[in-house]
């Protein structure tokens, strides 16, 4: 499906059957369904570690908690209402942040490009359809022509939303880079510190870090993560390993940064023996899966998410 670079950008061509993709030519890219994946999932593609198109390096997922409550909703897992039959939440695109409360089959919106402080700028809204729980919730996705390495996504509630304690923005495919090593202020957790007897098909616990022991530059608070593998190229994988799974590319840092962190701000992440939806061994022992920020929920609240050659 055509893409039609405009402005130094990727984005949709306006056509019906446009991919919905946006982000940089050469850089960091978001893209949603009918790109192939799980349903309710937003795609990340980073073509500058040397993959091809259909490569992701990981995903992010939308995971609501209503006030008063402690369980997530999940964007991958919930079943559909307006696509029965489906697991997922449908998601959608628009350049509109009022238009985004409505499910439309308009083709891909194209992104509005606008200059702020200087910079050139690339913003797409994201629908997402309402969780069992009540959420109703949109995304806005914006790429900055100075950081071509990084994508900022921030949450907002609509107005039929019930009210939220915390709206997650998860990085959930850490297992295919195998990241290992947590980045934090004046240490480096490993997973095999964290879960050293781990093993099966479920996820291990969560481990938290507030943000006290998270890295600073100026106000922001910084985490990231990344493998322990000199050569994750050359590693044995198990005969049923699919083959999705392998490693290729370069080797990369994946971070979260928060410009304006909450003091109650957290990185969590957990962790797989096996990759997702099998019973395949992960080469190495346990890898993070989920890598996130967790905050008491503000409206539009911003987190930027990068991927780096090492």
């Amino acid at each position: 499906m055509p893409l039609s670079p405009e402005h130094g950008w990727l984005r949709p061509s306006g056509a019906p059957d446009a991919e919905p993709r946006w982000g940089h030519p050469d850089g960091i890219q978001i893209g949603i369904p009918p790109i192939p994946g799980p349903r309710g999932l937003l795609r990340v593609f980073a073509p500058h570690l040397d993959h091809p198109p259909e490569r992701l390096v990981n995903f992010i997922a939308v995971e609501p908690i209503p006030a008063g409550d402690t369980h997530r909703g999940f964007s991958e897992l919930e079943p559909s209402t307006l696509d029965p039959g489906e697991r997922g939440k449908r998601l959608w695109s628009t350049d509109d942040a009022d238009a985004v409360e409505q499910a439309a089959g308009d083709p891909p919106a194209r992104g509005v490009v606008e200059t702020a402080d200087g910079i050139e700028t690339l913003t797409v809204w994201i629908g997402v359809e309402r969780f069992d729980n009540g959420a109703d919730v949109r995304v806005r996705v914006r790429f900055f022509a100075d950081r071509p390495h990084e994508v900022e996504v921030a949450g907002y509630a609509n107005a039929a939303s019930v009210p939220l304690s915390h709206l997650i923005l998860t990085a959930t495919m850490g297992n295919w880079a195998r990241l290992r090593r947590l980045h934090l202020a004046d240490r480096i957790v490993t997973a095999a510190e964290l879960w050293p007897d781990f093993s099966g098909t479920a996820f291990a616990e969560h481990a938290r870090f507030p943000v006290s022991a998270l890295a600073r530059d100026g106000e922001a608070a910084v985490v990231s993560a990344t493998g322990d593998e000199e050569d994750p190229w050359s590693v044995e994988y198990s005969a049923d390993t699919a083959e999705h799974w392998r490693f290729l590319g370069r080797r990369a840092v994946q971070s979260w940064r928060v410009d304006d962190p909450h003091p109650e701000l957290e990185a969590v992440v957990n962790a797989r023996w096996s990759y997702w939806a099998s019973a395949s061994p992960i080469p190495g022992g346990p890898a993070y899966e989920n890598f996130e920020i967790i905050e008491p929920f503000r409206q539009g609240a911003a987190f930027r998410f990068s991927v780096d050659e090492i």
